[in-house]
């Protein structure tokens, strides 16, 4: 099981489009549009975005934007069995909002089937028995060239869901019913001010992340959330990176909003003496404002991390990057593990800063 592409419901696929590819350098690779819907398709190396928007009020889009900002609607997954995953989930009494589905190509077939998820959130699971030099997605009906990153992505590393409070242990329950997902790690971060309870679920292989939040004050970033997207949702999702350095000030040329980071962070790394595994790459980080996490067993294989302003006009959905470095321990290579949980904390009073500029901007406005 691994993420397959993601599709994002948007007020105008074109003007999405765009963005994405001013912002992001993702580059354009199709279009199809039905009476009432429009859908771009985006990618960047190994990852696919499709963009959909309404052409009438009829729209299936048009009635999703009526009560949530845009976002994710459909987290796909591609499977090796969709006939015995599809059976299984069907065995659990979960829903399958569409039986599965076939493209016969020239040289072979694409299956696909959709099930629902947490709160409305869907997921098109898809298996592939074509060899073209080129990706096949559901109801697109031509095939995608492959082409390198121009950013140095290496495609989708997890992808993370907001809940509401009292909800995080009924959704982890669910993702264990519908793909085998299990918990991994789990963290409980608080401030002066909010907090929020985060657990990890992992599929057998670790190549699907999918961590999964919720709120534990009313005043918490994950809240906010809640309350903007009237309801559960994505609120993040994290592409790997192979040089994280590169990739950020590509995109910094971009124009890129990223988060601001506290200046006492880079502080406390430093009395942790990080800086020294680094070398060089150290001031560069730094003046990146990228996030730095380590195991203090295997230093060498650092998590790097860097967020997204949110991308469209509420405060919700945004992106992060994340390089994941290599090195050898006892004999054997080991990757950066994790999810930075050095970094949460610093994480979570970025975004809680953030939280806080948006509140005293809107008082200012409202007495102007």
């Amino acid at each position: 099981m691994e993420f397959d592409h993601i599709h994002f419901y948007v007020e105008n696929a074109e003007t999405s489009r765009n963005w994405f590819i001013d912002k992001l350098k993702f580059e354009a690779a199709g279009q199809v549009i039905h009476p009432q819907t429009h859908t771009e398709v985006v990618k960047n190396g190994w990852v696919y975005f499709l963009l959909s928007s309404p052409l009438s009020p009829q729209s299936e889009v048009a009635e999703y934007l009526r009560y949530h900002p845009p976002g994710v609607v459909d987290v796909a997954f591609q499977v090796d069995n969709l006939d015995g995953v599809i059976n299984r989930i069907i065995t659990t009494g979960r829903k399958v909002l569409h039986p599965i589905q076939y493209y016969h190509l020239d040289s072979g077939c694409l299956k696909w089937a959709t099930v629902l998820g947490w709160g409305g959130l869907r997921h098109t699971l898809v298996e592939r028995q074509t060899f073209v030099p080129g990706k096949s997605l559901p109801k697109i009906p031509f095939i995608i060239k492959n082409t390198p990153s121009s950013t140095g992505l290496e495609g989708i590393d997890h992808v993370v869901l907001n809940v509401e409070a009292g909800e995080l242990n009924p959704a982890i329950t669910e993702y264990q019913m519908l793909f085998g997902l299990e918990p991994q790690q789990s963290f409980n971060i608080k401030t002066k001010r909010s907090g929020l309870q985060s657990q990890v679920l992992s599929d057998s292989s670790e190549t699907v992340k999918f961590p999964i939040n919720e709120p534990t004050s009313s005043t918490s970033q994950i809240q906010e959330f809640l309350d903007y997207n009237q309801g559960s949702g994505i609120q993040h999702i994290a592409l790997k990176t192979n040089n994280i350095i590169q990739t950020v000030a590509q995109l910094m040329q971009q124009k890129l909003p990223f988060l601001s980071v506290p200046e006492t962070y880079y502080t406390q790394l430093q009395k942790r003496g990080i800086q020294d595994c680094l070398n060089s790459d150290w001031e560069r980080l730094k003046n990146a404002q990228i996030l730095i996490d380590w195991k203090p067993q295997t230093p060498e294989a650092i998590l790097l991390q860097i967020f997204t302003q949110p991308i469209f006009s509420q405060p919700t959905f945004f992106f992060e990057f994340i390089e994941r470095k290599v090195t050898f321990f006892q004999g054997k290579m080991i990757q950066a593990e994790g999810f930075g949980e050095g970094n949460f904390q610093a994480l979570f009073e970025a975004v809680e800063q953030d939280q806080i500029k948006r509140m005293l901007n809107q008082i200012n406005n409202n007495q102007d």
